[in-house]
């Protein structure tokens, strides 16, 4: 019993039904509900996108959780946490929110299709949100599971700048790579605004090239165990996880369609 993985946070860029059907939105709407259902705690966290409808979708302020600042760039930014519930499945959402952040129609592009350019600062202030606002939940996860390239900064975040937090000292970090990997690079100063508490820009080398692959990389470098989430990732991506020697659980689509995928992440949870 004391192998078993019993809090589980999951950090998703996509939940459906506040975004549309797609894998990574289906996984993270149905994969917490049945990990709580196999008796464990879970906690599931995303991005505030504007298109939620937040009257539809009954979102509210948590007050007690927010009222903290996110410095990014010599610029402080209010961290807003929500909460909703999806009845049918007895779970909260967690939702990290800032209004120049978050308030958006699309989540990653224009109307137009262009990349945000500030699509790096809205991975970092997420990160540091998510990990900022469990803190004051003052809840320890065993795991913490990253999906969608909005993520990837957690596990660097988690491993260097709050290495040494009680809440976070016995966490494993799983993370689930998607052919969502961003063709547009970033900013060329993404490294530099990330760096924060013991996360160093010599950590982040990698973003001097600050593209998607190089993110995705930064991400895998820090985590315990990595999901297949797709069946068409970035070859360089996958080959990166193998030369680390990292657990990897290989994508199943029978798994995904027929449920049992659920089965096979919690025995990957308890096997780090």
């Amino acid at each position: 019993m004391s192998d078993i993985k019993q809090k589980i946070l999951f950090v998703n860029s996509e939940i459906f039904p506040y975004l549309p059907e797609s894998d990574i939105a289906n996984i993270g709407r149905y994969l917490p509900q049945g990990i709580q259902e196999r008796k464990r705690e879970i906690r599931s966290f995303m991005p505030r996108y504007g298109c939620i409808n937040e009257r539809k979708n009954q979102l509210h302020e948590v007050i007690r959780l927010s009222g903290m600042n996110i410095i990014i760039g010599d610029v402080d930014r209010p961290l807003i946490i929500k909460v909703a519930s999806i009845s049918s499945a007895r779970i909260q959402v967690y939702f990290i929110d800032n209004e120049d952040y978050f308030r958006r129609k699309q989540p990653f592009c224009d109307a137009s299709g262009k990349f945000y350019e500030d699509n790096d600062e809205r991975a970092i202030f997420f990160a540091r949100g998510v990990l900022e606002t469990v803190k004051k939940l003052r809840w320890a996860p065993d795991v913490i599971h990253c999906q969608g390239w909005i993520s990837h900064l957690v596990p660097a975040y988690l491993k260097k700048s709050y290495k040494d937090d009680p809440i976070f000292s016995s966490s494993k970090v799983v993370l689930s790579l998607y052919d969502d990997t961003p063709t547009v690079p970033f900013q060329a100063h993404f490294a530099d605004k990330a760096v924060f508490g013991g996360l160093t820009k010599q950590d982040l080398a990698l973003l001097e090239d600050p593209t998607g692959i190089n993110l995705a990389k930064i991400a895998v470098q820090y985590a315990d165990g990595i999901v297949l989430g797709a069946e068409k990732i970035a070859p360089e991506i996958v080959e990166h996880c193998k030369s680390l020697g990292l657990p990897i659980l290989p994508f199943d689509r029978k798994a995904l369609e027929d449920g049992s995928y659920i089965d096979g992440y919690g025995s990957f949870y308890d096997e780090l």
